[in-house]
């Protein structure tokens, strides 16, 4: 049984989880995912930790009430990285090698933040780390498989 907390970086994908079509089954298996993820931080048995990036796209959403009730989800966050020459460097050179620039951003910010898993909706992103996966050490996956992975093995 694990002792640590588990750290988690959740992308922007995750956090609009909610807000996507529901009648989706995959859409609404990702969302309860998100949302027992949620809810394990506020219990305090995982660690999420957030980044300027994910504020930066947040204040980008042109939906209010969407934006306000991710601003309350980014708040549950225990960990918050900022922008420094580590994470830059390290978002170039992933850039560089094909992932997108936000992508890697966030990327840049789970590893320095010390995150064990990446989660993501993004399949794109999925596919793009595991050609490079060595680069990495973090898993990168989507919300339900680390549910699978992390959560459920316990039970």
């Amino acid at each position: 049984m694990r002792k640590e907390k588990v750290k988690v970086y959740l992308d922007t994908s995750v956090y609009n989880r909610p807000f996507d079509d529901q009648n989706q089954t995959r859409i609404r298996l990702e969302t309860e995912a998100f949302l027992s993820i949620l809810e394990k931080a506020v219990a305090g048995t995982i660690i999420i930790i957030s980044s300027s990036a994910l504020l930066y796209e947040n204040n980008q959403n042109p939906f209010d009430e969407r934006r306000e009730r991710i601003s309350s989800y980014l708040a549950i966050a225990s960990k918050f990285i900022r922008l420094n020459d580590s994470t830059k460097k390290k978002a170039l050179f992933l850039e560089n090698i094909g992932i997108d620039p936000i992508d890697a951003l966030h990327l840049s910010y789970a590893e320095f933040g010390g995150a064990e898993y990446f989660l993501t909706c993004d399949d794109g992103i999925i596919k793009k780390v595991r050609k490079v996966k060595e680069l990495f050490k973090m898993k990168v996956c989507n919300p339900i498989d680390f549910i699978i992975e992390e959560v459920l093995k316990n039970v």
